[in-house]
């Protein structure tokens, strides 16, 4: 497997985004592409897709996300770090300051019903994101908005460099759209639109005869709710499945001997991450998070559990992202932790509670608690159905937790300048020296300056052990070889408006 820093993308000066209007797409790509071209294909990932409210507060949930990229189109899309390309907007424009974006929707686009998509569309979803207070909204505060029938204008109250990239996860759907909209069949803006919709369980989606671009080349895509990656594996291997993705790297290895299966990786912006609750008292000191760090064997993990998906992390963001910087990794060392957790004080009479939802986490789980355990750690490891463990992820109800995290617009804003502020409140972790670092990160029009606060940020955060970092992420996918024209985006999510399948 390649290497995810060779593989990274050069970004791209911001002052050339700033300067600039974003170029519009080819005067043939609304063209239709004719009609589909037929078949049906069934798909399943980890996660169970429990709404298809793009706006809503699941809008970044990962079963939501993958659902809401068929069914809906943004104004722009990520190709690499400050690189986008048009898509429901044909164009854009930034003013010099970075407070004023203006984009210009394509002529004559339309939803999946026939209305036209119009501006006061998109501003309109805009303000129902920002409404639902969600992890999505957290990226939009103190921006407004104002519309025409052709033309959407955000406004904001400091330079934002970073909004484009943010924005390529704002989902167009229409100004009369409500909450009930999304318990049926909604009206959509993207290359398919839902026949029929179970919450957690199957989204059964046909292509959208009205959208602006190619159209889907299958007649039916259904994605349905397998949690366990070795039902889905079976499944793929028994046909019942064509594609899947969240799979785990013993499972590559069991379907490198089929011939009626192929497996490819894509590099997008995951990073393993498990963040300490410093609001925990037996957490607040940074000597002893960074101790449990040091407590345990990530490399072992990683060579044992994710050969071919992960690669040991020096970053708290992918190098595939606009502001990633390399730090000095943490050796392992349980002597030395043990020591400083003595020196530190640490109450070897405390269990910390380790907080984690979906199966693929529990093997990785049970071997970090044993690692702290080695050391006199006590640790309680508790598997919670994923909407239990948002909540109390956002609450604070944990102790350490685990989570794959990516960077939507491949821009370091989204990660780091919406999660590690003190008024975030995600971490436990407040530091006004940070709050600052990430300010100047996130408002300065030079690159060069936007860069060089990341990486002070990102040290900041990775020497005060905010959370461990143990692991860059590869996304795994298999298909079957009826199935191509499959390939992940360039975020490492599937998209299936452009897969064929040979019935």
């Amino acid at each position: 497997m390649r290497s995810l820093r060779n593989s990274a993308i050069a970004a791209t000066t911001l002052l050339g985004l700033i300067a600039a209007t974003a170029c519009g797409a080819d005067d043939d790509s609304t063209d239709s592409g004719g009609d589909a071209g037929g078949g049906e294909i069934a798909v399943a990932g980890q996660f169970p897709t429990e709404s298809i409210d793009p706006n809503g507060a699941l809008a970044i949930d990962g079963g939501t996300r993958v659902a809401s990229i068929q069914l809906y189109s943004p104004l722009l899309q990520t190709i690499g770090p400050g690189e986008f390309e048009p898509m429901a907007a044909e164009s854009w424009e930034i003013n010099d300051t970075a407070t004023e974006f203006t984009f210009t929707l394509r002529d004559g686009i339309t939803f999946s019903d026939g209305s036209p998509i119009t501006g006061q569309d998109v501003a309109a979803s805009f303000e129902r994101t920002v409404a639902s207070d969600s992890p999505f909204s957290a990226n939009f505060v103190n921006v407004s908005v104002a519309a025409t029938d052709t033309t959407v204008t955000f406004t904001t109250a400091d330079p934002d460099p970073a909004l484009p990239a943010k924005l390529t996860g704002l989902m167009i759907t229409p100004a009369s759209a409500t909450e009930d909209s999304y318990l049926g069949t909604p009206v959509t803006s993207g290359p398919f639109q839902v026949e029929s919709f179970t919450p957690g369980g199957e989204l059964v989606m046909v292509p959208n005869e009205n959208y602006w671009g190619d159209q889907p080349h299958i007649d039916q895509l259904t994605i349905r709710s397998i949690p366990e990656v070795a039902a889905r594996v079976t499944a793929l291997e028994t046909g019942e499945l064509d594609v899947i993705w969240g799979i785990s790297d013993d499972q590559v290895t069991q379907l490198g001997g089929n011939t009626e299966v192929e497996v490819m990786s894509a590099v997008g912006s995951n990073v393993t991450t498990m963040w300490m609750n410093a609001s925990t008292p037996a957490l607040a000191s940074a000597e002893v998070r960074r101790a449990l760090w040091q407590a345990v064997d990530f490399d072992k993990k990683i060579d044992a559990l994710y050969p071919q998906s992960g690669e040991p992390a020096d970053s708290v963001v992918a190098p595939t992202v606009f502001g990633y910087a390399p730090q000095e990794p943490v050796a392992y060392d349980p002597d030395a932790a043990k020591q400083a957790l003595i020196d530190a004080g640490f109450d070897f009479d405390t269990t910390l509670r380790f907080h984690f939802s979906q199966a693929q986490f529990r093997q990785w789980v049970d071997s970090v608690v044993a690692d702290l355990a080695a050391i006199g750690v006590q640790v309680e490891a508790l598997e919670k159905e994923q909407a239990v463990y948002t909540e109390d992820l956002l609450a604070l109800n944990w102790d350490i937790n685990i989570q794959q995290v990516g960077t939507l617009g491949l821009d370091a804003s989204y990660n780091l300048g919406r999660l590690y502020t003190c008024a975030a409140e995600r971490t436990g972790y407040c530091n006004p020296e940070l709050d600052e670092m990430l300010r100047r990160a996130g408002t300065s029009v030079d690159p060069a300056e936007r860069e060089a606060a990341y990486a002070e940020a990102t040290e900041l955060i990775w020497n005060e052990a905010v959370g461990m970092y143990p692991m860059f992420v590869k996304n795994l996918f298999a298909t079957r070889t009826s199935v191509s024209g499959f390939e992940p985006d360039g975020e490492g999510l599937p998209r299936f408006n452009t897969v064929s399948v040979d019935e």
